[in-house]
């Protein structure tokens, strides 16, 4: 799927100053799309800014918002409105995960996560998707993850969010038919970004080996969203073993996961 069908559309990309979410700006840039980099980290957002507009002579618009606030998400559609600037392309991608034992992990952390990866993902979706459908035209892509696909023990709240990220996603998509307009749900596995990092998990043997670069995760999530996927899992092990679980009771799908993420 060639990605110069987005040439000339306008992209909001969430958690754009590192990982993923940067890879998301840097292809789509590269396809010719006009782009609106949200973080909370200004200076990084500035900087890649600079560098797309220089190399690809397209439109970038940088805003520093903490999207874990209600009327932040609600500013960056009104302020794209003022400005007559029309969302083709939503990337939902801003998000983190939280490793340990739940009890052990402070309540403002798991609330900070529902909030970014759970609530800022729906409000967004809510506030720009009336815009495309009304034009009859757009894409959703919501950023999920493999471990929707089994209870994950020690990544608890962050596995459920995104079993959440994927069943929305999948049942949006299907309300979605034939009004040219699609959500698409990317689950990747292990993605070498600052992901564990923040998560504050040591890689295992097991993430080690089945490590994928952000620049194919990504590729694979463009491609599948503009061939109006509802999901994509990107790497054949990673699809392989999302396949699997629905053959696996959930208990022993725990047990396995828990063995892989210690």
């Amino acid at each position: 799927m060639r990605l110069d069908r987005l040439r000339g559309r306008r992209a909001v990309v969430t958690g754009a100053s590192s990982g993923m979410g940067r890879e998301f700006a840097v292809q789509l840039a590269a396809a010719g799309s006009n782009l609106v980099l949200v973080a909370r980290r200004r200076e990084r957002l500035e900087e890649l800014a600079v560098d797309l507009r220089g190399r690809h002579d397209v439109q970038v618009d940088v805003m520093d918002l903490d999207l874990t606030s209600e009327e932040s998400r609600e500013q960056l559609c009104s302020d794209l409105e003022k400005d007559g600037k029309d969302v083709d392309v939503l990337v939902n991608n801003a998000g983190f995960g939280i490793y340990g034992p739940f009890h052990e992990t402070a309540w403002e952390r798991v609330r900070y996560l529902i909030e970014l990866d759970v609530a800022a993902l729906v409000h967004l979706t809510h506030l720009f998707l009336p815009g495309m459908r009304a034009r009859g035209s757009g894409y959703v892509l919501q950023v999920g993850s493999t471990a929707a696909y089994q209870p994950t023990p020690l990544y608890g709240v962050y596995a459920a969010a995104k079993s959440f990220v994927l069943l929305f996603g999948e049942a949006l998509n299907h309300e979605l038919s034939r009004t040219g307009v699609s959500c698409t749900v990317l689950s990747p596995g292990q993605t070498l970004t600052e992901f564990h990092e923040v998560s504050g998990q040591e890689l295992t043997l097991y993430q080690r080996l089945t490590m994928m670069p952000p620049e194919k995760v990504v590729r694979c999530g463009l491609r599948g969203m503009l061939g109006r996927r509802s999901n994509v899992v990107p790497g054949l092990f990673n699809w392989f073993m999302a396949w699997n679980t629905r053959f696996v009771p959930r208990r022993l799908s725990a047990i396995a996961a828990h063995m892989l993420m210690r």
